[in-house]
């Protein structure tokens, strides 16, 4: 439960923020810098239209008192204004206002599936967004399979970042290609392009054909395996989120670096995911001794992401696209033979914000009118 009151303390004024039976003083200087007031905001946009770093730090809290269920304060700096109490009790909150992450394991009991006809509306829409920002990723049948229509399906989402690869690359077996992924060998659990400062922050994956029996698709939740490796080594997860790694990728044409820990955590010190990928890292020169601390931290959390207890896998079969966090979820293949037939994907990235810019739109439009999308049973998530 929330509670503001008003508590006067000479020689000041004070507003007193009650949550769960806790009392919190809410700063003058932190109530003035969210006037809405339009002489403070730019009304279109909401904007500031002063610099409150410039604001006095010893600013107090002159005046309050309720109007028609709205805050009337007034400050030392000689500025007064109305103040809204729900949006002051929402920005108590520090927050990016999306659902939360649900880890996830190999028994994941309902796996997100959407048509893409289903997602061309907005209630559906909305729901696909809750499952693809809890899980990470999401899977989408019955997909147009005309050349380029990973681009389409992306754009629903958010904006197509292109890349040395272009604004999407293709998937299938090529001898003298630059990237394994274009080689009909097996890839383990990895995400894309840990080189890049930004890394591409979500990845489609667009099966257009595959007549072959091999070439099974794989995911694992890296805030799963993270924990289970935070309960076994907590020395070792903090090495993995502290040592910095090298990661490079060059071509003909490109030489990418980029130097992170292995693990990444947002700016509130939460895991946000992973930068993985055994074939492209370095460690840096530690002594021996770190070196064979760090070195078991890492085999240890590389065995977890290969454990079948993590990992989904299942094909991909024409029309089938799944679309997955980047930094979060780690993809892979088993191999496949050629010889029985072509297996053709399209690939692209688009930015993180993306979808939780369009979470946000939609549930501010629909709200509690966000139905749950219908149920798709068929095809089922499992090897075939």
């Amino acid at each position: 439960m929330f509670d503001i009151r008003i508590s006067d303390h000479p020689p000041s004024t004070q507003l007193v923020l009650r949550r769960q039976g806790t009392d919190t003083v809410l700063p003058p200087l932190w109530l003035r810098a969210r006037s809405p007031e339009a002489s403070q905001r730019d009304p279109a946009t909401g904007q500031r239209l002063f610099n409150p770093h410039l604001l006095p730090d010893n600013l107090t809290l002159t005046s309050a008192s309720w109007q028609d269920d709205r805050l009337q304060l007034a400050f030392s700096d000689g500025f007064a204004g109305a103040f809204d109490p729900a949006e002051l009790r929402a920005g108590t909150e520090l927050t990016e206002g999306c659902p939360a992450t649900r880890p996830w394991r190999a028994d994941l009991p309902t796996p997100p599936v959407y048509r893409w006809t289903e997602l061309q509306d907005d209630r559906s829409m909305l729901r696909a967004l809750t499952d693809f920002l809890e899980l990470g990723f999401l899977l989408i049948h019955d997909t147009p399979t005309q050349a380029d229509s990973v681009l389409d399906i992306a754009q629903r989402f958010g904006y197509v970042r292109t890349t040395n690869f272009g604004q999407f690359f293709e998937v299938y077996s090529r001898p003298d290609s630059n990237d394994l992924a274009y080689r009909p060998v097996a890839l383990g659990p990895h995400t894309d392009n840990p080189y890049r400062t930004p890394v591409p922050g979500i990845q489609l994956l667009h099966c257009l054909q595959n007549e072959t029996s091999g070439g099974l698709s794989t995911l694992v939740d890296s805030l799963a395996v993270i924990a289970q490796l935070r309960r076994e080594d907590p020395q070792g997860f903090e090495l993995l989120c502290q040592v910095p790694v090298r990661f490079e990728y060059r071509d003909a044409d490109t030489h990418h670096v980029a130097v992170k820990p292995m693990i990444e955590l947002d700016g509130s010190g939460a895991v946000a995911g992973v930068h993985y990928s055994p074939r492209l890292d370095d460690i840096p020169l530690m002594s021996n001794a770190d070196t064979q601390r760090y070195h078991r931290a890492r085999k240890r959390l590389g065995l977890l992401f290969e454990s079948p207890a993590f990992e989904l896998r299942f094909k991909l079969d024409a029309g089938q696209l799944m679309m997955f966090d980047n930094n979060r979820v780690l993809h892979g293949r088993t191999a496949f033979n050629p010889a029985e037939g072509h297996r053709q994907l399209q690939g692209c990235y688009i930015d993180r914000d993306g979808p939780r810019s369009l979470y946000r739109v939609l549930q501010c439009q629909l709200g509690d009118h966000a139905a749950p999308a219908a149920p798709y049973e068929e095809p089922a998530l499992e090897d075939r």
